[in-house]
């Protein structure tokens, strides 16, 4: 084979570079958006995973399943076999799964839980079977720090424990707490650790009147692990006039933020249950505005 001559060589390589990132790699989105299992009706089942291909997001948070009362949750990942199956399934399809949801604690008490620490471990044993660094921990109704200040020391020390825990593993866990940004930086610089970040909700300072955007700045690129990217169910985020999703994007450019936009909710009241149509018209608004 012949040596191209140096000068083409040189002028061939110039071309290749000034060519736009996205011309050279279509799929190295700054932002990618991510959907839930829970949320798609399909908790821990594998027909998630087809879904959230079918509808064209990037991928899917799964679900660590339900709590209840028990010690840990009903977790049918931990099966080697069960697992294994989500794996190759998501291998075929090209779908991340980008995040592990710990949502029993909607409803449960973190804070008042004696075995909390089994249910983190076992989140994070599966994390790290497959190879998934961000979980999702919502402090729920029954540990919520604005309605019940009381709260904040046990919220605290458990959170550094699980933090410790998290950072050792080499993954994050994201908190959504009911305080406000500024209240949101303190409580992470009093849990001091690596291992707990915000997974921030736009629905949370919208229900209350806060700027959203502000609050985005506030916390600031490195607080900020993943983004619920939706508001309450009412109607598609196409639609929402709470929300100006290219202002969104234009702040977490300047914020040099990158990661999953993860959508929650924003379903058409008329059609709640319609979950092609609610997260597909969804899912292309956000690659409109994001990806494009």
């Amino acid at each position: 084979m012949k040596k191209l001559p140096i000068a083409i060589f040189v002028t061939s390589m110039i071309i290749l570079c000034s060519l736009p990132l996205k011309s050279i790699a279509q799929t190295n989105h700054q932002y990618k958006i991510g959907l839930i299992d829970l949320m798609l009706l399909k908790r821990q089942k594998l027909g998630a995973l087809t879904l959230t291909k079918e509808i064209g997001a990037d991928g899917v948070e799964i679900d660590m399943g339900g709590l209840g009362k028990r010690p840990t949750f009903d977790n049918q990942l931990a099966n080697d076999s069960i697992r294994n199956v989500f794996l190759t399934k998501a291998k075929e399809l090209n779908i991340e799964m980008f995040s592990l949801a710990m949502t029993g604690y909607y409803a449960q008490s973190f804070c008042g839980r004696e075995e909390y620490k089994k249910s983190i471990e076992d989140c994070i044993t599966t994390m790290k079977l497959m190879n998934i660094k961000v979980a999702f921990l919502p402090l729920g109704v029954q540990c919520d720090l604005k309605k019940d200040p009381a709260v904040r020391d046990s919220v605290v020390t458990r959170l550094k424990v699980a933090g410790e825990m998290a950072k050792k593993a080499g993954v994050v866990i994201g908190i959504e707490t009911a305080l406000d940004a500024t209240e949101e930086v303190k409580l992470l610089k009093e849990i001091g650790s690596d291992g707990i970040k915000i997974y921030f909700n736009f629905s949370n300072p919208l229900k209350e009147g806060r700027d959203l955007y502000e609050e985005l700045k506030i916390l600031g690129k490195n607080n900020i692990c993943m983004i619920h990217c939706t508001n309450k169910d009412g109607v598609w985020l196409q639609n929402d006039p709470e929300i100006d999703m290219k202002k969104v994007k234009a702040t977490l450019d300047k914020m040099k933020w990158s990661g999953w936009l993860v959508i929650e909710r924003s379903r058409d009241a008329n059609k709640p249950r319609d979950v092609k149509g609610n997260f597909g018209a969804n899912t292309t608004f956000l690659k409109t505005v994001f990806q494009n």
